[in-house]
């Protein structure tokens, strides 16, 4: 059996345009042919033969000696946010046998060195980010070359690199719209570290939102935390101590918004009664939350599975164009959302 596609390196995609499938399909067909029907299966495999693609084989035809590893880089690895995206990585590395190491960015100053070392020493062939730190100086054109890189979940132009993400902006505006049709009007917003890129859409969605309905913003509304539980339980006894103290809540991060309920019900105020929260990231844990949390669910298994397959295109030699790829989001409307009392009194 001749592979004579192998050289200019078939993909995934290839295969799938060849036998009509989706490129699922011909995952799930490679990986798990129980799965699928056996006319599939043999439509699969005559277009794998066809393109001559050899998952196994991906990159036999580099230049250099390959690791078969790479490195994801977590910006937190105890925010359950980053977990599912890992796993979209790891299901698309494993697939093709690669290995996956974990690097966190938190402590990151002592590591840049060693991170770097990794990629001048060929121990890794490529990068994954999950945030917008890079583990080195990104304005070094050479430092840039060394190694394939793709972007997941955040979003950061001046990198140029290959991204993928949700419109954080657009989501924000939804979620802030969500509580202005609920009848509120005094809506705060915790928001995330102002150096984050995702974190200035989110604060520029809430903005957009409450000006598109001729409400003013109020700079005492807008608090700044850092993704962490504490944060939003202060920001909460911050928003709450105002004088006239908001009746809904947008927050950058599920963590936050779980953090300023358990403050208000410290506070005795009714969920969502007294005050209406609604989160961002969909992680697990919003839905143990009682009232279980109104939030924007990101695809974070496919953000991990789109950045590894866009890093492997890479490392097959192929050119992919850095920019972004945008995946879809979703409001989760669920209980710690309701129309303001306020405006039921007024009627």
């Amino acid at each position: 059996m001749v592979h004579h596609r192998e050289a200019t390196g078939a993909t995934m995609k290839d295969v799938a345009e060849k036998a009509g499938v989706s490129t699922a399909t011909v995952s799930r067909a490679l990986m798990s042919p129980e799965k699928v029907s056996a006319v599939t299966r043999q439509k699969v495999e005559d277009a794998v033969t066809a393109v001559g693609y050899s998952p196994h084989t991906l990159a036999r035809n580099s230049k250099r000696s390959e690791s078969r590893t790479i490195l994801v880089i977590v910006p937190d690895i105890c925010d359950p946010f980053f977990s599912e995206m890992i796993r979209g990585v790891e299901s698309v590395a494993a697939a093709v046998g690669y290995l996956v190491l974990l690097g966190d960015c938190a402590h990151q100053n002592q590591q840049e060195r060693s991170f770097l070392d990794l990629m001048l020493t060929r121990q890794i062939d490529g990068m994954v980010l999950l945030g917008s730190q890079v583990p080195f100086d990104s304005t070094n054109e050479e430092q840039r070359a060394l190694l394939p890189m793709v972007m997941a979940n955040e979003f950061a132009p001046e990198l140029d690199l290959p991204t993928v993400h949700i419109d954080n902006l657009t989501a924000a505006f939804e979620a802030v719209n969500h509580l202005l049709r609920l009848g509120h009007s005094r809506i705060a917003c915790i928001a995330g570290p102002q150096d984050m890129p995702l974190c200035q859409y989110r604060l520029q969605g809430y903005i957009q939102a409450l000006r598109r309905s001729g409400i003013a913003v109020d700079p005492h509304y807008i608090v700044r935390g850092d993704f962490t539980f504490d944060a939003g339980s202060r920001a909460m006894q911050y928003l709450m101590a105002l004088p006239e103290p908001p009746d809904a809540l947008f927050c950058h991060s599920d963590i936050m918004a779980l953090g300023a309920m358990s403050e208000a019900k410290i506070m005795g105020l009714r969920i969502p009664q007294d005050i209406s929260l609604i989160g961002f990231d969909d992680i697990e844990l919003s839905r143990y939350s009682d009232p279980q949390l109104t939030t924007v669910s990101q695809p974070r298994f496919e953000i991990g599975r789109e950045a590894m397959n866009l890093l492997l295109e890479q490392l097959q030699g192929k050119t992919v164009n850095s920019g972004s790829r945008l995946l879809d989001f979703e409001l989760k409307i669920r209980g710690s959302t309701a129309p303001s009392l306020r405006d039921e009194n007024a009627r």
